[in-house]
């Protein structure tokens, strides 16, 4: 299963969602197929040698051909699926009941709309599948060693072949991991984010005994991984050796594989309304139960033929439960994913547009997010011998000094299309030292047998002469990324002419400080960072040593952790990162809405609790709470401390300053004001490992959560949702891509028409999506609930009606259920969706429980005003002189009053019902901004108006009608249709 595939000769398994399972005879289970990612240390990688054919054969066998193939179901085999469904089950039930009981016509339309239904879905399935595979499918030749190094099929590939990153940039069919060179990789399929990323190889312990051989983990190790399905750029190499990789994952195992599979097998979205959906449809055929015992007791006590009973009693199910109510449920679905696309917000999980609705909590990243990408550099403040020197705005005047240098070399800038790409921090900052930028090529031979990226001067102002140039010229040899767990990122460089190496070092102030010589460390850090991040300036930190008596080779091999300590401070980049024009009245909508928001980040606290106030995330007269977690080396269990964040020396009325797991948190709070907890991600590991049970009740009330790691905004997500939050999120999807995906609601702000890291794609670079998006779910939500309602309605007037027509053995003929259910009933829930969402948020979020006692209340006052409306007219109709009763016949001819004006009066309650669920304000604009929904109901109650008063004389007799014979009482069904709405009406309202 990992790398002793060779010792298994005969396996067991069965295949999930495109996963194999292989039984293991010690667990006696079977467990999930994995590849070279198991229990494997780092070194195992580069002891890696070529496979031999065997070997690649038994390897062939367990994890198959390296592809993503995404099958097209053949026809045949998409219809017998498809008509399998319950729905068309239930559909084809009904048809056969419907010709059996000689409503051919009736019969005959509904077979040919499931037919033309059917051929729509099983062509959109295919179409989707076509397009699925056009996009995933993907082979190429690469060079893997196989005895030597020759040019095989990608396709041929198994997990611990050795491969060569070829130099001009590939895009990866499989998961790699790096063990020499770097490559420059574009992940947006994968993250959403736009800005390249350098790989560098994975560490070999084996050249550096000191050092523990280290597990390998997919999470620590992100960043020397080539994942399947990503761009490579280009590949930087040491002179004339190769850029080597071992094949770490294949097919459905890699990135790219559980991306796809994601799309294929959707997470099924847990969601009240659709859960109590279904449990109102059971109400609904318990309802059928009890009208098929009437039915039942009334036609055996008139003596009934058997067939008759049987059709009539089933009949009742299929008017009760409507078979086309998952079909009308979508309705408003689509329409909002319509009207989302065309705000620039990208949806590949439509399911997850109900759920928007019900959303009281979003979390949002800051850098990116609320705040500016790009930086504006505000200045520099040096440390010299242990002292902060005077800000200086104006970088050229640093002259030659070690802080200039690092600025111009520790970043992961590169060339492409002759443009300098990277990140905009590092674009600003090495803007800022007017330095050049030089990709290697011939002239760069000059640095050993590696081709380094080149910096040098371009301006006289930096450099007086062409000596000096000469000296500035730098070498980038060597570069340690940024990682987020680290808060850092380093680079090795050497200066043409010396002899030596230097490393510089750039990353959080606080992680600086902790890698750096105590007395190079200016005794007021604390104070002058504070005084800037206070500010919502962003602060980095440089620091810098000289690698003495350290050749190419052993700076090749040195370990990141035996580098990056030791260091000398240099000093502070402050820069500024302005609010977006956008973020403080999309907040200020989000809070006037009752929806709470939080900021998840891995800036720094103090950067984040401004941000937080300027934003109004937190308003001024609110206090912040600082919860810490201080772990003493002497104590097992750390101390939870709770102190305000804007008076650090003041603290919380405490219970105790160390506390047992299981004691209860009571603070006491000396103001009345609202307040919020902040944290940091250090503070946040603590309290997960020995206070869990705090955190429920810290997300409760937390609204800054700073510091924090990929992995730990994805804990927040998760404890959010665990004490019942609807929670969104919206980020850059570089670092969020985790919590992007376990919110109910994921918003990745990327230039990509969608991104597979979350459910919502915003093409919009700010958090104007956000209210678009809850808008949107909030008149869907709507939408549904009141299509629902409107089916439930119909269904339950339908039969009603038909259990009043029962009753002197009668029945809708034909053409009147034809009419009903083709024409109302289908015409009005597709307009039924058309209105759009409300132009504002209001504070109260709409109903998300069916089963809640007013959507109940609501359809039964309805029900209470059809079935009396529908009686006493039947009643008053037998009453008249004109009233000629039905006489039972064997032709089952049923054109008479009774059964023609509870048709007519019942065509009005449908479209009545239809008006009253319609809701508008304050989800969705008003019903008359709907012009097709409103055309749809004028032109329903003209021609029910012209059905009951003065029809065609073929009309009557193809819907087998038997008008009342005084104009004056058709008025007056007319009347009581008007007077049945005013009544359903106010009932609604």
């Amino acid at each position: 299963m990992n790398h002793n595939a060779s010792q298994v000769r005969n396996i067991r398994y069965f295949s999930n969602k495109k996963i194999k399972y292989l039984w293991n005879s010690s667990s006696e289970t079977f467990q999930k197929l994995k590849a070279h990612d198991g229990k494997i240390s780092c070194s195992f990688f580069h002891q890696t040698q070529e496979l031999q054919a065997e070997e690649i054969t038994r390897r062939q066998q367990f994890y198959g051909v390296n592809a993503i193939v995404v099958r097209v179901t053949p026809i045949i085999k998409l219809l017998f699926t498809q008509v399998l469904n319950p729905f068309y089950v239930f559909q084809i039930f009904s048809v056969i009941l419907w010709f059996n009981d000689e409503y051919y016509y009736y019969a005959g339309c509904i077979l040919v709309v499931s037919i033309i239904s059917l051929s729509v879905q099983i062509y959109e399935t295919r179409t989707m599948q076509r397009t699925l595979k056009h996009t995933v499918t993907g082979t190429d030749n690469v060079t893997v060693l196989r005895n030597e190094y020759t040019l095989e099929s990608s396709e041929s590939l198994v997990p611990g072949d050795v491969i060569e990153m070829p130099r001009h940039g590939c895009t990866m069919q499989c998961d790699a991991v790096l063990l020499t060179g770097n490559c420059i990789v574009n992940e947006s399929m994968l993250t959403g984010e736009s800005v390249p990323v350098t790989k560098t190889p994975l560490p070999n312990p084996r050249l550096t005994p000191s050092l523990p051989d280290k597990s390998f983990s997919m999470a620590d190790h992100s960043r020397h991984i080539l994942f399947c399905g990503t761009n490579v750029i280009q590949t930087r190499y040491y002179g004339d050796h190769r850029v080597k990789a071992v094949v770490l994952r294949t097919g459905f195992l890699t990135a790219k594989g559980e991306l796809v599979r994601s799309i294929l097998f959707p997470k099924p979205v847990d969601f009240k309304f659709s859960q109590d959906s279904m449990k109102f449809i059971l109400v609904l055929a318990l309802i059928s139960m009890a009208g098929m015992i009437y039915t039942l007791v009334l036609m055996i006590e008139r003596g009934d033929t058997t067939k008759l009973i049987f059709l009539r009693t089933l009949d009742l199910i299929t008017i009760v439960v409507p078979p086309a109510l998952p079909a009308a449920m979508t309705i408003g679905i689509v329409f909002a994913q319509n009207r989302l696309k065309l705000q620039n917000i990208f949806c590949i999980s439509p399911r997850s547009i109900n759920l928007c609705g019900a959303l009281n909590t979003f979390c949002f990243d800051k850098t990116g997010t609320l705040t500016e990408d790009g930086l504006d550099l505000l200045g520099v403040v040096l440390s010299e011998s242990g002292t902060f020197q005077n800000e200086e705005k104006n970088i050229a005047k640093l002259g030659r000094c070690a802080f200039l240098y690092g600025m111009a070399t520790c970043h992961s800038l590169t060339i492409i299309d002759t443009e300098l790409t990277g990140d905009p921090l590092d674009k600003k900052m090495f803007d800022a030292t007017q330095w050049t930028l030089d990709e290697p090529g011939e002239d760069t031979s000059r640095y050993d047998v590696f081709m380094p990226t080149i910096v040098r001067p371009s301006t006289p102002d930096v450099v007086q002469d062409s000596h000096s140039l000469t000296d500035n010229q730098i070498g980038i040899v060597r570069q340690f990324p940024f990682s987020s767990n680290l808060q850092r990122m380093s680079v090795i460089v050497r200066t043409l002419g010396q002899k030596n190496f230097d490393l510089y070092v750039k990353g959080s102030p606080e992680m600086i400080a902790s890698l750096c010589k105590a007395d190079s460390i200016p005794k007021d850090f604390q104070q002058i960072l504070s005084s800037y991040t206070l500010q919502g300036y962003r602060v980095i930190a440089l620091a810098w040593k000289s690698l003495k008596k350290m050749g190419y080779v052993k700076v090749q091999r040195a370990q990141r952790e035996l580098m990056e300590k030791d260091l000398s401070f240099l000093g502070l980049m402050i820069l500024e990162n302005r609010l977006k024009v956008e973020t403080v009245p999309i907040i200020r909508e989000l809070h006037s809405a009752n929806i709470r928001t939080i900021m998840v980040t891995g800036d720094n606290m103090l950067t984040a609790l401004s941000v937080a106030y300027d934003c109004r995330m937190v308003q001024p007269s609110e206090h912040i709470i600082l919860t810490q977690v201080v772990h003493n080396s002497t104590d097992e269990q750390p101390a939870l401390r709770w102190t305000y964040a804007d008076n650090s020396s003041m603290r919380v009325q405490e219970v105790s300053t160390r506390m047992n797991r299981h004691d209860l948190v009571a603070l006491d709070i000396d103001d009345t004001n609202r307040f919020h907890f902040a944290i940091t991600g250090k503070s946040w590991a603590l309290l997960r490992q020995y206070y869990s049970h705090v955190i429920p009740k810290l997300v409760v009330r937390g609204t800054i959560f700073a510091r924090f790691a990929p992995e730990q905004k994805q804990q927040l997500i998760e404890a959010l949702q665990e004490v019942g939050y609807y929670v969104g999120m919206c980020g850059d999807g570089a670092n969020d891509c985790g919590a992007l995906k376990t919110a109910h609601a994921g918003i990745s702000l990327s230039e990509a028409e969608a991104s597979v890291a979350s459910p919502f794609t915003s093409k919009e670079a700010n958090i104007s999506c956000v209210c678009n998006v809850v808008r949107e779910g909030r008149a869907a939500l709507v939408t549904s609930f009141g299509i629902f309602k409107f089916m439930a309605c119909y269904s339950l007037t339908q039969f009603l009606s038909v259990c009043i027509l029962y009753w002197f053995g009668a029945n809708l003929t034909d053409f009147t259920f034809l009419y009903i259910d083709m024409f109302l009933l289908t015409s009005l829930s597709i307009t039924f969706g058309y209105t759009q969402a409300y132009p504002r948020l209001v504070p109260k979020a709409p109903q998300v429980s069916l089963l809640a006692p007013l959507p109940i209340l609501s359809i039964a006052l309805q029900m209470c005003v059809v079935l009396p409306v529908q009686l006493l007219v039947w009643l008053f109709t037998t009453r008249q002189p004109w009233f000629e009763p039905l006489v039972p016949n064997e032709d089952e001819d049923y054109t008479c009053h009774e059964v023609t004006v509870v048709f007519l009066v019942s065509s009005f309650q449908y479209v009545t019902t239809a008006v009253v669920f319609s809701k508008g304000a304050p989800y969705r604009k008003t019903v008359f901004s709907n012009y097709a929904f409103l055309i749809n109901i004028i032109i329903a109650i003209a021609i029910n108006v012209y059905l009951t008063m003065y029809p065609f004389e073929w009309l009557v007799s193809l819907m087998e009608l038997k008008l009342p014979p005084s104009l004056e009482f058709r008025g007056l069904i007319v009347g009581v249709a008007i007077i049945n709405f005013l009544l359903c009406y106010l009932l609604e309202v």
